[in-house]
């Protein structure tokens, strides 16, 4: 069962009630896999900015200090994520986990894409950690969201060329949804357009998810990370995670 790490502020009145859940089928197919939560209220995000773009381009000199010649895919984290979509039919090369993508992009001598203020920070710790991230307003759930197997009929919607399309899920796929719909597809390979990150968000989710050889030690490092950063950029927000685990 999830179990709960409150951490730092003094807590709002709830502005946000539906939480991440995991459908314990994954567990039964996934026992290893651990999520860490956070949720994040009155958030200040904006433009990026100086400070956002030097942390981005920090760590994708730190990125590619690390990784010298080796591909992103050389990575355990990675290849850990690469296995794991591999079980549920998504060939990894065609759909990379979020941070092969992002340090795929930084090893073909890129910085990190510059989108928002709070996007940015998280981008930042994905590479930084080669941890899956993702963020997503929070005020646009329509029910809990929750992390589990596709029936196949789910709706997604994104933008593409800048028209909105709808695609469905393989069944099987791991997807995270709420009653609306699929909010990111294949575990943490793309976001709707819907629940995404604006510069008008004030209240955010955080996921950060992992699999072995990924220590739950580092996975609270880096969710602490992360909410200290947002605490930079938002000073009053308040912050709380929880760990999703079998």
């Amino acid at each position: 069962m999830p179990s709960s790490i409150v951490a730092g502020t003094k807590r709002r009145p709830t502005l946000t009630t539906y939480r991440l859940r995991v459908d314990p089928a994954i567990y039964a197919t996934f026992p290893d896999y651990a999520g860490l939560a956070i949720y994040a209220r009155g958030l200040h995000n904006g433009p990026s900015d100086a400070a956002s773009l030097a942390l981005l381009a920090e760590e994708s000199a730190a990125c590619r200090a690390a990784f010298g010649q080796n591909k992103a895919a050389s990575h355990p984290n990675i290849v850990a994520w690469r296995e794991a979509f591999a079980r549920f039919g998504s060939k990894p090369s065609k759909y990379p986990c979020s941070p092969e993508a992002l340090i795929s992009r930084v090893l073909r001598g890129n910085d990190l894409p510059a989108i928002n203020r709070v996007v940015d920070l998280y981008n930042a710790i994905s590479v930084r950690y080669v941890l899956p991230i993702g963020g997503e307003d929070w005020d646009m759930l329509t029910s809990d969201g929750v992390l589990t197997f596709a029936r196949g009929d789910e709706p997604f919607v994104e933008l593409s060329g800048g028209v909105e399309e709808t695609s469905y899920p393989d069944p099987g796929e791991v997807i995270w949804a709420d009653s609306s719909g699929i909010t990111c597809r294949r575990w943490n390979w793309r976001q709707c357009r819907r629940t995404r990150l604006t510069e008008a968000t004030t209240n955010a989710y955080f996921i950060l998810d992992s699999l072995p050889p990924f220590s739950q030690a580092d996975l609270l490092a880096a969710g602490n990370d992360l909410a200290e950063l947002l605490r930079g950029v938002s000073a009053g927000c308040a912050i709380e995670m929880e760990l999703l685990r079998a």
